[in-house]
């Protein structure tokens, strides 16, 4: 039983540093790779805006933005909507939750190329005939500073929006899935006291199911966000592929998972470096959001005085 007991121990311990040997191994590789574009850039090719294989030219800015535009899109977009959904699916009664949890989950399994082929042939189309318009004529009635801006150059139905609005609709099973649980986990007896006490259910759901959860529903949101963060196929569909700073969101434009799938093949020298130095970035974001992740739910927890 001894010796069982140490081998069982010894193959945990070596699943559990096995993630840590893979993710060391992909950054020293990153790293390794990434040395000549440093070398030849330094730190200038974070915040450069030029990519210009022809005269070895390369930055990062435009990939970074783009990334993060259409990742806070998607969250915008999603949140409410996941919310929502799942506060549905949890209040509902057993024959209507039971098919609308699964018609969620079914989404999740929908490839990502799937998603970026119904948004060229159906989501762009109706961006360009109907949504941009729309917004132009709606909010151009207003006089709002900025709203120039906020648009920018239309893209014919590509661009940020549309490639967020598919991101939100990739994420929102995962987000959906945590919300759900989390809401079900709140103990009867706390909704039934509130209830009691003369509340609504919109007060039962904002005081009690969200207080409860809350840090479930965080944790819904950041896995949502890594998912929006290094999604590639869906976005190189809708996205336009151009290599600028965002001018608004109907222009077009790239992110870091785009640029690698779109040019990484045929790269060499040179841009080959810039190009694992953007996956380098597009990790460290994600490392990044992880340890703020971790930061902001150690706070919550103090606060609540869950921690002793």
């Amino acid at each position: 039983m001894q010796q069982t007991d140490t081998i069982f121990r010894i193959i945990c311990q070596i699943g559990a540093f096995l993630p840590l040997l893979l993710v060391a191994g992909i950054l020293s590789q990153l790293c390794v790779h990434s040395t000549d574009a440093w070398e030849h850039f330094g730190l200038s090719f974070l915040w450069g805006s030029n990519w210009d294989p022809s005269v070895e030219d390369y930055g990062a800015l435009p990939h970074v933005l783009g990334t993060l535009l259409t990742t806070f899109l998607s969250l915008f977009l999603a949140i409410p909507l996941s919310f929502a959904v799942a506060l549905l699916i949890t209040e509902s009664p057993e024959w209507l939750n039971r098919p609308l949890s699964h018609c969620v989950d079914l989404l999740a399994a929908i490839p990502s190329v799937i998603y970026g082929m119904w948004g060229l042939f159906v989501l762009v189309p109706i961006m360009q005939e109907y949504v941009q318009p729309l917004l132009t004529d709606m909010f151009g009635l207003i006089p709002l500073p900025g709203t120039a801006w906020i648009w920018g150059e239309d893209g014919g139905g590509f661009g940020f929006l549309t490639a967020g609005i598919i991101l939100a609709l990739m994420v929102l099973p995962y987000m959906c899935a945590v919300m759900r649980d989390v809401f079900r986990m709140t103990p009867p007896m706390l909704r039934e006291s509130a209830y009691g006490l003369g509340c609504t259910r919109m007060e039962v759901t904002r005081d009690v199911v969200m207080r409860y959860g809350i840090r479930g529903i965080l944790g819904g949101i950041f896995i949502g966000m890594g998912r929006a963060l290094g999604e590639t196929m869906a976005v190189l569909f809708v996205i336009g592929n151009v290599m600028d700073l965002p001018s608004g969101l109907f222009s077009c434009g790239t992110t870091i998972a785009a640029t690698l799938a779109n040019n990484f093949a045929e790269a060499t020298g040179l841009q080959q470096s810039a190009l694992f130095a953007l996956g380098l970035v597009l990790l460290l974001m994600s490392f990044s959001i992880q340890l703020l992740t971790r930061y902001y739910l150690h706070r919550v927890e103090v606060v609540r005085g869950e921690t002793y």
